[in-house]
């Protein structure tokens, strides 16, 4: 199942905001769990950028429980708000005060969600993780820091006595949008931000990238039929 969140003619709202809550995700998880094809307790969640962030959050907040996480180049908390019960929204971009630009005017998200400039209240509280999780690093990700999230996950497992549950994999060269192998990667591309289209940098150089796609896709493999298909 791939879920919409953010931008899609189906949800509500208005375009640039992230018009759904804890509700729909965990909505959208128990929908997974009751098919006949599923087994309701081997259900795992990936997340990609703040695709990372709503993974935590629903593994920790929403009271359901997944076998496994996958998390690729993403925050721990988030500088947007999701919906609140009354259908409150904040726009997408609307902390623009991290944004920083290459010599060229592309714009890098990057310092958007360092730990430290993330509202503390967003924070993810990981110390209720109970599942395994992969996170993976582009050492070179520049819409996101990736190494610093890691490492406050990894720290906080740690403290919790949970470092058991963490695996990090991390891949010099390679940039934000890991995905499978095969698939193509702009180190720079133009993308919507209010209140204009910019060039977004995410990193990445061919080769490296390359390459940390088709190791990392035969990990998450091995590591989803480890948790999965116990």
């Amino acid at each position: 199942l791939s879920l919409a969140y953010i931008g899609h003619k189906d949800l509500p709202g208005p375009p640039n905001r992230v018009n759904v809550g804890d509700s729909y995700f965990k909505a959208a998880f128990q929908l997974l769990q009751d098919h006949p094809q599923v087994v309701s307790d081997r259900v795992g969640i990936i997340g990609l950028s703040f695709g990372c962030y709503v993974t935590l959050r629903i593994a920790t907040r929403t009271g359901v429980k997944p076998a496994c996480l996958v998390c690729i180049n993403g925050p721990v908390g988030s500088t947007v708000t999701l919906s609140d019960s009354e259908g409150r929204t904040e726009i997408f971009d609307s902390y623009q005060k991290y944004w920083t630009y290459d010599d060229q005017g592309y714009v890098i998200f990057k310092e958007v969600s360092l730990p430290a400039n993330l509202p503390p209240d967003s924070i993810v509280e990981l110390d209720k993780l109970n599942c395994p999780l992969m996170y993976i690093v582009g050492e070179d990700d520049l819409s996101a820091s990736s190494t610093e999230n890691a490492d406050m996950i990894e720290e906080t497992l740690r403290s919790a006595g949970k470092r058991h549950l963490f695996t990090r994999l991390s891949y010099p060269g390679a940039g934000h949008l890991i995905e499978p192998p095969y698939s193509p990667n702009a180190r720079a591309s133009l993308w919507s931000v209010k209140p204009k289209k910019l060039i977004t940098l995410w990193g990445g150089h061919p080769a490296p990238h390359a390459a940390a796609q088709e190791d990392a896709w035969e990990k998450v493999l091995n590591f989803l039929n480890a948790n999965l298909r116990r």
